[in-house]
């Protein structure tokens, strides 16, 4: 009889970084089936519930139920694994405990190491760590802990490649119905566009509110990337870009964005 395959969730709120993870997984750990994926952490108990998964990779900051806070429902039923993109304070609390972690953008290299770990516990049929002391530490930090920090990259394919694009770098966003267009500038400063599946309201709250402004229901620009703005008369305008020539809308209900300009 074959053995059966280690199976895995994972879950985060970003479906970019759920893919990535799960393409990443697949080259460092070919046995490794992922069984199910979860936007967010009541998502990801209920998935867990469904199929449990020998092993759950969770996103640490996810809307609504957090990942640690499903890590504490499923307990040592499975082995955890948190994902964190800036949280300094859990990372050294997951180093000087016993919970496994990476951090994003998640590196190869850590993400074997971690593999190796789990694949030594499941091979010694190892008992999931009991963490729920930990845990509870954990969730209490994250009670406590500021807002997160703004957004500063955007995973997009580009061809036949997945490209990390700093957030500082784009030009302006534009919602393609289901899709977001985002336009960068690449190396040297050539205009470069990808289209990824994130609506563009879900991007508007992760951005930073002091460089980017939303100026149409459609359109977020990088205020350091306008060179001017045309008013028009009916209350509109147009804004000009620094070395592009797309001229982008702001509707009448976004104006008062440049009043003080």
């Amino acid at each position: 009889m074959m053995p059966r395959r280690p199976t895995a969730l994972i879950a985060d709120d970003e479906p970019l970084l759920r893919d990535a993870l799960e393409r990443m997984l697949a080259q460092a750990w070919p046995e490794l089936e992922v069984v199910a994926q979860a936007r967010n952490g009541r998502e990801a108990i209920d998935q867990f519930e469904a199929q449990h998964p020998d092993v759950c990779f969770l996103d640490v900051h996810m809307p609504g139920t957090t990942g640690v806070e499903a890590a504490r429902h499923i307990g040592r039923r499975a082995h955890l694994v948190f994902v964190t993109a800036y949280d300094q304070y859990a990372v050294q609390a997951f180093a000087h405990g016993v919970l496994d972690y990476l951090v994003k953008p998640v590196e190869p290299s850590r993400l074997a190491e971690t593999v190796a770990r789990l694949q030594e516990r499941l091979r010694a049929a190892q008992p999931a760590l009991n963490t729920e002391a930990l845990l509870q530490q954990l969730a209490a930090q994250l009670q406590k802990a500021p807002a997160p920090a703004p957004l500063r990259w955007i995973r997009a394919s580009v061809g036949p490649t997945v490209r990390l694009i700093p957030v500082e770098d784009i030009d302006f966003l534009r919602s393609e119905e289901k899709y977001t267009l985002i336009a960068w500038r690449g190396d040297g400063g050539q205009p470069r566009e990808a289209i990824i599946r994130i609506p563009l309201k879900e991007l508007v709250t992760q951005l930073d509110a002091s460089q980017f402004a939303q100026v149409h229901r459609s359109v977020v620009v990088n205020l350091r990337s306008i060179a001017h703005v045309a008013r028009n008369l009916n209350e509109t305008a147009e804004i000009h870009l620094k070395g592009r020539d797309e001229v982008l809308p702001v509707s009448r209900s976004y104006l008062h964005v440049f009043r003080q300009m």
